[in-house]
């Protein structure tokens, strides 16, 4: 019994004996690994973690995905199209617009895009591509001389010179425009300008190639003698666009549905005016019962949403539109009524065309630029 108790202390003494020198071992012998080694390691584990967390839970990612992919393939797209109009054209044309006739030109006559739509925004652009022709527009406020790029070396520049503050602004971009030619920057350039109804264009003269000037073209809008078919040709007035006259799209309907009124005039009636004899003949024949009649006293600017949507109801809904005489022959009426398909535009025109001669020959008188055309 008494060796048995010996035995087992024994044991015990052998257990704790080998149990501190393992303790030893470990706490002084056994390499360990660095404390920033095991808090990098958990702070892997963690971002690891948190990563298939944000992963498992983003519902989102195949939509983004596909978005990215997306808009690469469109960029790509836009880029590929870009470079092969590029090369695919002969004539790259930029047109400055600095007048409103310029949106004529481009939103009525080329049916060109322009963005923004907004008309009051400062800066709109659009382009086109027309056979192997590429045709680019810009105009708005913002457009002024050396604060935009030039993309082509032939331009064709609009301009207002109706009356003397609007011909000294366009004077300041013929000076551009000059320097840029002497510079070689540009190469060939064209004016289309809205003259002045009495017929006082002589200050463009300078700037005409035939002159000695750059200007190589020149489109006149109102009748002039400067008007010779070869580098100088008359220009149509088009719509008052200054007005927001829209683009009006063609249809068939518009051409053959009956109309209810079998004529329409909607204007400024100005004393002594060959307006006040109209007024007078409508009456007198009894056709402002069978006309849509709508005068004023005081000329307006600029029209407001209703004005502008009467006007617009009163062409669609008339077989002509009476146009008499102002300064010029030529009137915005004239353009509007073609838009509205009034009874096909060489009856309109033709009518139109009467019209002025019966007032001309009523009133005796005639425009100042015919009076300088019948004295030569």
């Amino acid at each position: 019994m008494r060796l048995t108790r010996k035995r087992i202390c024994s044991a015990l003494l052998a257990a704790y004996l080998l149990f501190s020198l393992y303790a030893a071992y470990c706490v002084f012998l056994k390499p360990r690994r660095s404390t920033a080694s095991r808090v990098s390691q958990r702070e892997k584990h963690g971002r690891e973690h948190f990563t298939s967390e944000v992963e498992e839970w983003n519902p989102w990612e195949v939509d983004e995905k596909n978005s990215l992919q997306q808009n690469s393939a469109n960029s790509l797209q836009l880029l590929k199209e870009k470079k092969q109009q590029q090369e695919q054209t002969n004539l790259r044309v930029q047109i400055w617009g600095k007048a409103a006739i310029g949106l004529y030109l481009w939103e009525h006559i080329f049916e060109g895009p322009l963005e923004p739509a907004d008309v009051t925004a400062q800066w709109r652009e659009g382009s086109l591509k027309a056979g192997k022709s590429f045709f680019s527009f810009i105009t708005g406020p913002s457009v002024v001389p050396g604060y935009f790029s030039i993309e082509s070396a032939n331009v064709v520049l609009v301009l207002n010179g109706r009356e003397e503050g609007k011909i000294s602004y366009a004077t300041q971009w013929l000076h551009y425009i000059q320097t840029l030619v002497q510079t070689h920057k540009l190469q060939h350039v064209a004016v289309v300008l809205l003259g002045s109804e009495q017929c006082k264009n002589e200050w463009i003269y300078p700037y005409l190639k035939s002159y000695g000037g750059f200007v190589e073209l020149l489109f006149l809008v109102y009748d002039s003698p400067l008007v010779n078919e070869e580098d100088i040709f008359q220009w149509p007035l088009g719509v008052a666009t200054y007005r927001n006259f829209p683009v009006v799209e063609p249809s068939w309907s518009m051409l053959h549905t009956p109309r209810l009124y079998q004529c329409t005039f909607l204007g400024t009636i100005y004393k002594n005016s060959s307006r006040e004899i109209l007024m007078e003949v409508l009456k007198q024949s009894g056709l402002d019962k069978i006309c849509w009649i709508s005068v004023r006293e005081e000329w307006w600017p600029q029209e407001t949403n209703e004005s502008l949507r009467n006007y617009q109801d009163a062409l669609l809904q008339s077989d002509l539109t009476l146009c008499p005489l102002g300064v010029n022959t030529e009137c915005y009426r004239i353009y509007e009524a073609c838009a509205f398909g009034q009874a096909k535009a060489i009856q309109v025109m033709a009518f139109m065309y009467y019209l002025a001669l019966c007032t001309l020959r009523t009133i005796n008188k005639v425009s100042p630029c015919l009076e300088e055309k019948q004295s030569k």
